[in-house]
C-alpha cells in the first residue's frame, strides 16, 4: 500500500506512521519531496487492519492498496520516471543514452579500438562481456577477470562508463569492483540468488527480459532487486523467441511503451539480439527511439567478421557512426516530447523525488 503524508509533516511524524507500519511487520519504503512524504510498505498477508490503523492517524492524507503484483517497480508508488546518474550520465532524465561495444572483450587492441570509437560517435557506456554465457560448453567464455581489467583501462582512456554482464551471485563483488552498472543476461533474468545479491551490491542493475518471459515476469524480476535495497534498476527489452526464425529473436517493440505505463523504471532497447542482423539494426534501433525508450544497447566491434561472438549483429565502428548520426533527428523529436512531459508533471504539482 501506499500511504501519502498531508503536507509539511514534521519527521516526528513521519517516524510515527513508519513505527506502526513496522509494528505490523511490514518493511517501509519512502519517497521524499520539497513538501509532501509518501510511504510504500510490503509485506506479506491482509493489509487491511495496518491499512485501517494508518488511516486514522492525523498527519496521513490518504492510503491506498497497491493493487500490481511488483509493488515498489510500480507506477502505483512512484509516477515520476526514476532518473539513475551513472558516471554524469542520467538514464531515464533528458538525454537519450546509448551503450554500445562488442559482444565480448577479445584482446586490449579490441576493446580499446571498441571504446575509442563508440565514443567518438556518441556512445555514454562502453559494453563488453567478461563473463559470457554460451549455449555450447565449447565456446569461448569469456576473460573473466583479465577482461573487466581490460575494460577498466578503456575507461581511464575514454571516460566512458562501464557495463557488464554477471553471471553468479558469487561473482557480484568481483564485478561491482570494475564495472558501473551490472548486467543481468536473459538467461538470468529468473537467478533469484543473483537478483537478491544485486539488491546489495551498490551498483544500478541492467535486466535483460528473458527469452521466453513476459513483461510481468521481467518486472517481478526487477521487485527483486528493489525489494532487496537496490532500486537503480534498468530494464532491457532484448527480443524474445517464437515461431518466427528470420530474426535471431522476436523484437517485442510494444514492450517498451507497455512498460512505459506500469513501472517509473527507465527502458532501453537493445536491438542487435533482438534482430540478430546487423543490417536491421539501425531501423529497429529508431523504432526504439520513436516509441518511447531511454536508450539503447548496441553491439560494435571493429572488426565484426573476426568476433568471437555475435560478428553478425555487430556493426563495425563506421556503421555505428552513421547510426548515431542518422537518429540524431530522431533523438531531438524524443528531447523535445521529454521535456513536454518533464513541463507538464511541474505544471501538475508532481514535486516528489527520490
Amino acid at each position: 500500500m501506499i500511504i501519502s503524508m498531508r503536507l509539511h509533516a514534521t519527521r516526528e511524524e513521519i517516524d510515527e506512521v513508519r513505527k506502526q507500519v513496522e509494528h505490523f511487520g511490514y518493511k517501509v519504503h519512502s519517497i521524499e519531496g520539497e513538501e509532501r512524504v509518501v510511504i510504500g510498505v510490503v509485506g506479506l498477508g491482509d493489509v487491511t487492519a495496518c491499512m485501517e490503523s494508518i488511516e486514522a492517524m492525523p498527519q496521513v492524507e490518504n492510503v491506498v492498496r497497491i493493487s500490481a503484483p511488483y509493488k515498489f517497480v510500480s507506477k502505483e508508488f512512484r509516477k515520476e520516471k526514476t532518473q539513475i546518474k551513472v558516471n554524469g550520465t542520467q538514464i531515464g532524465g533528458s538525454e537519450f543514452v546509448v551503450m554500445a561495444g562488442p559482444c565480448s572483450v577479445e584482446s586490449e587492441k579490441q576493446i580499446m579500438q571498441s571504446a575509442e570509437g563508440v565514443a567518438k560517435a556518441g556512445a555514454k557506456l562502453l559494453r563488453g562481456g567478461a563473463f559470457k554465457p554460451r549455449t555450447s560448453p565449447y565456446d569461448f567464455q569469456g576473460m573473466e577477470e583479465e577482461g573487466l581489467k581490460l575494460l577498466q583501462k578503456a575507461k581511464q582512456a575514454t571516460g566512458l562508463a562501464i557495463i557488464t554482464e554477471v553471471m553468479t551471485d558469487r561473482d557480484v563483488d568481483l564485478v561491482a569492483r570494475y564495472a558501473d552498472v551490472m548486467q543481468v543476461g536473459a538467461r538470468n533474468m529468473q537467478n533469484f540468488m543473483l537478483l537478491k545479491a544485486l539488491g546489495k551490491c551498490g551498483r544500478p542493475v541492467l535486466l535483460k527480459r528473458g527469452l521466453s518471459s513476459t513483461v510481468k515476469e521481467l518486472l517481478m524480476s526487477a521487485e527483486y532487486i528493489t525489494a532487496h535495497g537496490n532500486p537503480e534498476v534498468i530494464l532491457c527489452e532484448r527480443g524474445i523467441r517464437t515461431f518466427e526464425t528470420v530474426t535471431r529473436n522476436t523484437c517485442d517493440i510494444a514492450a517498451i511503451p507497455a512498460l512505459n505505463e506500469l513501472t517509473h523504471l527507465p527502458v532501453i532497447l537493445d536491438p542487435s539480439h533482438a534482430t540478430g542482423k546487423r543490417s536491421l539494426v539501425p531501423a529497429v534501433s529508431r523504432a526504439g527511439v520513436a516509441i518511447g525508450a531511454d536508450g539503447l544497447l548496441v553491439e560494435v566491434h571493429p572488426a565484426p567478421e573476426k568476433a568471437i561472438s555475435d560478428g553478425a549483429q555487430s556493426l563495425d565502428l563506421a556503421q555505428f557512426q552513421k547510426m548515431m548520426k542518422d537518429l540524431e533527428p530522431y533523438i531531438q523529436l524524443w528531447s523535445d516530447s521529454r521535456r513536454r512531459e518533464t513541463a507538464a508533471s511541474a505544471v501538475a504539482g508532481r514535486r516528489l523525488v527520490c
